[in-house]
């Protein structure tokens, strides 16, 4: 059995109607080049990413901050229930090989803080403008960035 590398999308619970379009495109695109998705695994910039992974064909996971595996979104295939709360951020930001945040709140800036601080690439979508943070001008820009990089390690 091969493996599938996961790249964690991350990004808020609720928003807005262009962070879900901008979140779904790069799921999609992720899945078209063979990479799984690994987030918090509930609504908003989450859902969006999953959605567009899953309706590529692509490996969607979740870790919960819960204890409920049903509280994932419907396009998570995996669905890992932690019971940790935030501090399951850390798990999304070290099962990615690297990140790909969009929008987001305090939750998305420490996943993103987190895979800076391992040596993994980040971009960004309209989010925190960190220094190491590729500020990416679409979902293509990102998500090129970041396998890119990774291709480089």
């Amino acid at each position: 059995m091969s493996s599938i590398p996961l790249i964690a999308v991350v990004g808020g619970g609720q928003c807005s109607e262009e962070e879900a379009r901008l979140a779904e495109e790069v799921g999609r695109l992720l899945a078209e080049r063979g990479f799984g998705v690994v987030c918090g695994g509930r609504g908003g910039v989450m859902a969006a990413a999953c959605r567009g992974a899953a309706r590529a064909g692509g490996l969607t996971v979740g870790v919960l901050p819960g204890e409920d595996a049903t509280e994932a979104n419907p396009w998570v295939q995996i669905a890992i229930a932690t019971g940790l709360g935030e501090a399951r951020n850390a798990i999304v930001a070290r099962a990615g090989l690297g990140a790909i945040a969009v929008g987001g709140e305090y939750g998305t800036l420490s996943e993103m803080a987190l895979a800076l601080k391992w040596g993994k690439p980040v971009a960004g979508l309209k989010t925190w403008p960190l220094p190491d943070v590729y500020a990416a001008d679409s979902p293509e820009d990102a998500v090129g960035y970041v396998l890119n990089r990774i291709a480089k390690h």
